[in-house]
C-alpha cells in the first residue's frame, strides 16, 4: 500500500514538472532540472517499462554534463525509428549560412539565354539639295553638266562651294591647316546609267590607279595626256611599281597608298593617297611627300599641295566634291600663274573617275 502511493506521488511530480513549462512559466536558472535523489530500485521495478514523459529530457541533460558517450557507426535505424542528435546536428549544418550547398540540394532553373535582335543597318541615301541646300539654280544646273562646276579663289577669298552645316562634310578646314596661298573647287554629279552604285563600287572606280594616263586634256585643239604614267610604288622609300589589286569584295574604313605620277610637265610627282570611308561616302586625300620642280626648280614644296575628293551616292548620281588648295611663293605666284594648271590636271582626275564609275556600272 505504501509503495503504491509513493508510486502515485512520483507519477504526480513528474507530471507536474512536465507541465509546468506548458504553462508559460520560465525556470529560474538555465541550469538543468535534476532529481537530487535517485530512485530506490524498488521504485524503478515499479514503474518497469512505463516512461515518463519528463524522463526524457532530464536524462538527456544528465548525459550531457556526464562523459561523452562513443559514437555509434552503426547504420541508421530503419523507418519510425526516433533521430539521433547527431542527424538534427547535420541538418543545423546543412541550415546554416556558412554551409556548402550542393547542386543537388535545390531544384536549378536554367533561364533561356536572352537574345535581342537588332534590325540590319540601313544607309540612308540623301539627294543633291540635302547637301548643298543653298546652291542657286544655274550653279546647281552647271554642277550636273558634264563638265561639272568650278571655281578658283586666293586666300583671302571666300569659296563657293559650302555643304550645309549638318552634311558631315568640311573639306576646307582639311585644306586651310596646309595655309594654301590658291584654291580650287569643283563640284559634279555623275548620274546612274544602267543601275546605282554603292561605296564598295566607288572604293573600286578609286583603286584603278593605272588608268588615270589614259586621260587627256585639250590644248590649242591638241589632246594632251598630262600623266604619261601613273603607278602604284611600295613605299616611300622603296618606290618600285607595284600594279593596282584587283576589285575588292569590300572596303576597309582606311587605307594609305603611294603613287607616282609621271607629269608632262613637272616630271616624276610622288604622291601619297589616303582613304577613309565616312557613314554616307569617301574621302580620298592625295598630298606629294617630295618637292614638284619645274626644270629642276622646286617650285611647290613637300607636303605643300593637297588634293580632296569626296565621292557620295546620291538618289540622283554620285556626288563627286573637290577642294583643293596648294602654296606657293609670292616670288613666283607674280610670275607664273599655276592656277589653270593645277586646274587640267584636276580635271584628269575627276575624268579618272567618272570612267572608273561606268566601268562599275557594267558589271
Amino acid at each position: 500500500m505504501y509503495s503504491t502511493r509513493k508510486t502515485v506521488s512520483l507519477f504526480f511530480l513528474a507530471l507536474f514538472l512536465c507541465v509546468l513549462p506548458l504553462m508559460g512559466e520560465e525556470p529560474l536558472t538555465d541550469e538543468p532540472l535534476i532529481m537530487e535523489e535517485p530512485l530506490s530500485s524498488e521504485e524503478e521495478s515499479l514503474l518497469g517499462d512505463e516512461q515518463l514523459v519528463s524522463e526524457e529530457p532530464l536524462l538527456r541533460e544528465e548525459v550531457h554534463h556526464s562523459e561523452a558517450p562513443q559514437l555509434d557507426e552503426s547504420p541508421l535505424p530503419e523507418d519510425g525509428a526516433l533521430l539521433s542528435e547527431d542527424a538534427f546536428a547535420d541538418e543545423e549544418s546543412l541550415l546554416s549560412d556558412d554551409a556548402p550547398f550542393k547542386d543537388e540540394d535545390f531544384l536549378v532553373f536554367e533561364a533561356p539565354p536572352l537574345v535581342i535582335e537588332v534590325p540590319p543597318f540601313v544607309r540612308v541615301i540623301r539627294s543633291f539639295d540635302d547637301i548643298f541646300p543653298n546652291l542657286s539654280r544655274s550653279l546647281k544646273n552647271e554642277a550636273m553638266s558634264d563638265e561639272g562646276l568650278r571655281n578658283s579663289i586666293e586666300k583671302d577669298e571666300s569659296p563657293l562651294l559650302i555643304p550645309a552645316a549638318g552634311s558631315g562634310i568640311d573639306l576646307l578646314s582639311k585644306i586651310m591647316l596646309q595655309k594654301p596661298s590658291h584654291i580650287i573647287e569643283a563640284l559634279v554629279v555623275v548620274p546612274y546609267n544602267k543601275k546605282e552604285l554603292d561605296i564598295l563600287d566607288i572604293y573600286n572606280a578609286l583603286g584603278r590607279i593605272e588608268n588615270i594616263q589614259d586621260h587627256s586634256f585639250t590644248i590649242n585643239d591638241r589632246d594632251i595626256n598630262i600623266f604619261e604614267e601613273t603607278t602604284r610604288i611600295e613605299s616611300v622609300r622603296n618606290r618600285k611599281p607595284i600594279p593596282d589589286p584587283p576589285p575588292a569584295d569590300k572596303f576597309p574604313y582606311s587605307e594609305t597608298m603611294y603613287l607616282r605620277f609621271k607629269d608632262a610637265f613637272f616630271g616624276n610627282l610622288y604622291i601619297r593617297g589616303d582613304i577613309s570611308i565616312s557613314l554616307y561616302g569617301i574621302t580620298y586625300s592625295m598630298t606629294n611627300f617630295t618637292d614638284i620642280r619645274y626644270f629642276l626648280i622646286p617650285i611647290i614644296r613637300s607636303e605643300r599641295i593637297s588634293i580632296i575628293l569626296y565621292l557620295e551616292p546620291v538618289k540622283e548620281g554620285v556626288l563627286i566634291y573637290s577642294m583643293s588648295g596648294f602654296y606657293l611663293p609670292g616670288f613666283i605666284a607674280d610670275r607664273a600663274n599655276l592656277t589653270p594648271s593645277i586646274n587640267r590636271r584636276i580635271s584628269a582626275l575627276l575624268s579618272w573617275i567618272t570612267d572608273g564609275l561606268s566601268i562599275q556600272e557594267d558589271k
